[in-house]
């Protein structure tokens, strides 16, 4: 694992001296930061997986999540010390891979990176080929993470996207929001599940009175699906 390099942004002193003997432990080079703003300069394509703390000087874990957002799709796992459900919804609305609350199990942070390392692999693994067209017109592609509409770029979160291809790639079946939670970030999402409503909220407006046939349904009592007519 010496090739995986984790950056760990907290101005927390004891949070990069714990994590860092146990991510050392496990083979990981660490990188240690204690702004938000170090932060995102010390983001690079040799960075594997970034640990972002909610409240930094200079920046906050928030803001600094969606800078990272606009040009790299690394994973992120958001750090916290408050417990409101807030946090957690807008830290994974900007796209965030994971959330942990302070305060927290070294080995459980140690769990939760190889989780979201292997998923991000396994992710990789498949978008070589995952693409669809939807009437000719809609085209979601997981290798590029770009949606066009009507050959216009539509610009979506890394989350909007796999969440429209999932139900794009599955019409007429139905999904829970625990569901498509689990699916999209990967883990059983215990707690509030406003944010897949936000997502499907935002993926509509984007999409506009384009004409498309199809679109994402509303199952009341249940969650959603792609419906193409």
């Amino acid at each position: 694992m010496a090739d995986i390099k984790i950056l760990i942004a907290d101005d927390d002193q004891v949070v990069h001296e714990s994590l860092g003997i146990y991510l050392k432990n496990e083979g990981y080079e660490v990188v240690d930061v204690y702004d938000g703003k170090s932060a995102i300069e010390s983001v690079s394509s040799d960075i594997s997986l970034c640990i972002l703390d909610i409240m930094m000087p200079n920046m906050n874990g928030i803001d600094v999540c969606k800078e990272i957002r606009k040009t790299s799709k690394i994973p992120i796992i958001m750090l916290t010390a408050k417990s409101e459900e807030i946090d957690r919804i807008i830290g994974l609305e900007l796209g965030a891979d994971d959330y942990i609350s302070k305060p927290f199990s070294p080995r459980e942070v140690v769990a939760r990176i190889k989780a979201v390392l292997r998923r991000s692999k396994e992710r990789q693994e498949k978008q070589s080929s995952e693409s669809i067209t939807i009437e000719d017109s809609l085209v979601i592609d997981l290798k590029s993470y770009s949606v066009t509409l009507n050959g216009e770029s539509i610009i979506c979160t890394p989350k909007e996207i796999e969440m429209l291809y999932l139900l794009a790639s599955n019409p007429g079946q139905a999904f829970t929001r625990e569901q498509l939670l689990n699916r999209v970030w990967g883990y059983d999402f215990v707690g509030e599940t406003r944010t897949v409503d936000t997502h499907i909220k935002r993926i509509r407006a984007k999409l506009g009175k384009s004409g498309l046939r199809c679109g994402i349904r509303t199952i009341y009592g249940v969650g959603y699906k792609f419906e193409v007519e």
